[in-house]
Parts: structure tokens; sequence; C-alpha cells
């Protein structure tokens, strides 16, 4: 199964603040074992929704907001695509992961769809 492994963005996120040079190499040691397992398919880091915009559609019509967006929280700032068997080994890895943040922050887990799920 594939999975999307999103990181939730952070105050510091959202405002533009860089990673840490620590924290970056310990991400790459991190994505180098997910690429080493056959786990890892795509990823990266978000920039600030302030860089970004919405379109909400209403049938025919559509409207653009421009960023910046909503409860931090509830933000993504990075992401994973990767191939694991289920549930639980993206879990594992997950916990694996280095703290994405400088402080308290949190990871979500989604599967993505696949064709036969649409048979």
């Amino acid at each position: 199964m594939r999975v999307m492994v999103i990181v939730k963005a952070t105050t510091d996120s959202e405002a533009g603040k860089p990673p840490s040079a620590e924290l970056i190499a310990a991400m790459g040691a991190f994505n180098q074992k997910l690429v080493a397992a056959g786990v890892m398919v795509d990823g990266g880091g978000l920039k600030p929704t302030s860089q970004g915009a919405r379109v909400a559609f209403d049938g025919a019509r559509r409207t653009v907001e421009l960023g910046p967006f909503g409860v931090v929280g509830e933000l993504a700032s990075g992401y994973w695509i990767w191939k694991v068997e289920d549930l639980d080994e993206a879990i594992g890895w997950v916990k694996q992961c280095p703290n994405p943040m400088p402080g308290p922050s949190e990871i979500e887990i989604r599967p993505l769809h696949e064709m036969e799920d649409f048979a």
C-alpha cells in the first residue's frame, strides 16, 4: 500500500523559519534509511501557506484565496509518499523519524486510494 505521511505545520514553519543544520542532517539520514529499505517514493518540504493559494469550487464558479491559511496545526509543512505493507509498518517508520520541528509536532499518516479501490 502507499501512504502519504504529512508533517503538520507549526508557528515556526509557517513563519518560514528554516530547520537547523542538525535537523537537516538527521532528516537526510532518515530519508536514506527509507530509500535503502525501498519505502521512499517521494517527499519534500512545503513553503509557508503565505506563499500559496487555494481555489474553492462551487459548481462552475471558482474563488481564489491567497495565503496564509487557517489554523497552523491543521496545515501541512512537508510530506512523504511511502510504499509499505500496511499502516503498522508506516507507523513504525514514523516512530523512527527525528522530530521534524524544534518543539512539539505531529505527523499524520493517510493511505492513498489505489485503482482497485474503484473497481
